[in-house]
């Protein structure tokens, strides 16, 4: 059976972000780099706002109507 995700946490190890989007590690490693998903470092640690996973998913339910 899966824990439910602390509401209490500010900050998310990418795998720990990727379990809560239900996508693979290195999925989320990808578009963690490649700015889609906020990270931050603390120390040589990669972390993930916790703020940053539902902003991600409200940019993909939303998209710039803006032409690239």
């Amino acid at each position: 059976m899966a824990e439910a995700p602390d509401p209490f946490l500010a900050l998310l190890t990418v795998e720990e972000a990727a379990r809560r989007l239900r996508i693979g590690r290195t999925t989320c490693f990808r578009l963690v780099l490649a700015g889609e998903i906020e990270s931050v470092m603390v120390g040589r640690l990669r972390r993930v706002p916790a703020d940053a996973v539902p902003a991600f998913v409200a940019k993909l339910r939303h998209p710039s109507t803006r032409a690239a």
